[in-house]
């Protein structure tokens, strides 16, 4: 759904330029690898501190024969030799423990807690899958009611509501992404100084997506009956707000 050009924002052009998830996400993207290029050419500025750190290495090694044992011999499996092959890692394991798992959860209750919206079952085949003779004409004749009969009861319903409540509901002491420095980070000027570049970088990012949400050219995002796409932004109140990226996943 993208291509590489160096001309384009963060070096992709969009196979759809209206796509809310792969913009902020993009946004999201960068401030996390600057910051991990930061830390990293901090502590690993050169490729042989990389290769001789036995406890890096053997993370690494965990993480691909251990952690994804049935997918150990692919491959595609980066190499763990440089700053930059560091760098591209943890990015990735960041991304998607915070932000992608974000974008993924925590909408669920605003999208699909109204089950009309986004029912969670549908209890009987679409009418046009071998319908009997009677079944068509009833469809033809009254097609409100084979919507309705094909939505769920009120108790699968119901049940899927509190589903949807609990797996979309940040915690009183939820910690996002960017917001509170490690206190043995502030003991390192250089680290310090990188993290607090993170922090006011999250905090322009939702002031960006405030501006994309207002702008009536962004049909995905803005509109009447439209959502206002807000999944990306990095902090939140507690409870349900379809915003906000926690640090990791936490169910």
């Amino acid at each position: 759904m993208a291509e590489l050009d160096p001309n384009a924002p963060h070096g992709l052009k969009l196979t759809i330029e209206d796509y809310p998830f792969a913009n902020d996400g993009l946004l999201i993207w960068d401030a996390i690898k600057q910051w991990v290029s930061d830390y990293v050419n901090h502590y690993y500025p050169t490729p042989s501190i990389i290769q001789s750190d036995q406890e890096l290495q053997a993370w690494w090694t965990e993480i691909r024969t251990v952690g994804h044992g049935d997918k150990s011999e692919e491959p595609w499996w980066p190499n763990l030799k440089t700053p930059e092959d560091l760098i591209d890692i943890i990015t990735t394991i960041a991304w998607i423990a915070s932000a992608h798992h974000a974008a993924v959860n925590f909408g669920q209750y605003t999208y699909a807690g109204y089950f009309p919206n986004r029912p969670n079952i549908i209890r009987n085949k679409m009418p046009t899958e071998d319908p009997s003779k009677e079944e068509w004409e009833n469809f033809l004749h009254k097609p409100e009611q084979t919507l309705l009969e094909s939505f769920p009861s009120q108790i699968q319903a119901t049940t899927m509501m509190l589903v949807f409540n609990v797996l979309s509901y940040h915690s009183t002491d939820e910690e996002y992404l960017g917001q509170f420095m490690n206190p043995s980070w502030a003991q390192d000027p250089t680290i310090k100084a990188a993290f607090e570049r993170f922090n006011r970088r999250l905090k322009e990012i939702e002031g960006i997506i405030d501006s994309r949400n207002k702008d009536s050219n962004l049909k995905n995002r803005h509109g009447v009956g439209v959502v206002p796409y807000e999944l990306l932004k990095p902090f939140s109140e507690s409870g349900i707000t379809a915003k906000g990226i926690p640090y990791s996943v936490s169910i």
